[in-house]
């Protein structure tokens, strides 16, 4: 399957919890890197001064799979429609560019749990390594999934 040199994914769940807890977790994208990578990332925090209530702020991480360094801030985040933007600040492992949004929606008739949206839109290199970028991909894909169990209740959890 040949590489696209534009990917752009969407992911939706419903969560298990009321919609301000959610958002008072994944508001910071430190949180967000923990729940969806755990131990497939390491050196995990803040660059240049960031912290979760600045706007923007750098974050780094490094990927434990080839010791990538990724580099992204929070570029935009809306405390009322609990959404955050963020973005790559560098070049890493073949992809040129890195737009992300991350949404918390209440669900109108079921006030204890969320709808949890992530759109993202990835600029792939010519030259990008297909291994390399399939991996990425498709670790993105299951980070959903990740979030979702992360908020699982308990009973619900296997």
């Amino acid at each position: 399957m040949a590489i696209q040199r534009k990917h752009t994914m969407h992911h939706s769940t419903i969560l298990d919890a009321d919609p301000d807890t959610v958002w008072a977790e994944v508001r910071n994208p430190m949180n967000v890197v923990k729940i969806v990578s755990g131990p497939a990332v390491k050196n995990v925090g803040w660059a240049e001064g960031g912290t979760p209530d600045v706007v923007p702020a750098r974050y780094d991480f490094t990927l434990v799979f080839n010791d990538g360094l990724v580099q992204q801030e929070i570029a935009g985040r809306n405390e009322v429609d609990r959404s955050s933007t963020y973005r790559a600040v560098a070049p890493t492992m073949g992809i040129t560019s890195y737009d992300a949004t991350i949404r918390v929606r209440p669900i109108t008739d079921d006030p204890g749990r969320s709808f949890f949206e992530w759109s993202r839109v990835l600029g792939i290199a010519d030259d990008a390594d297909p291994e390399v970028v399939r991996a990425v991909i498709t670790m993105m894909e299951n980070q959903t999934d990740s979030v979702r169990d992360h908020f699982a209740a308990p009973e619900r959890r296997t």
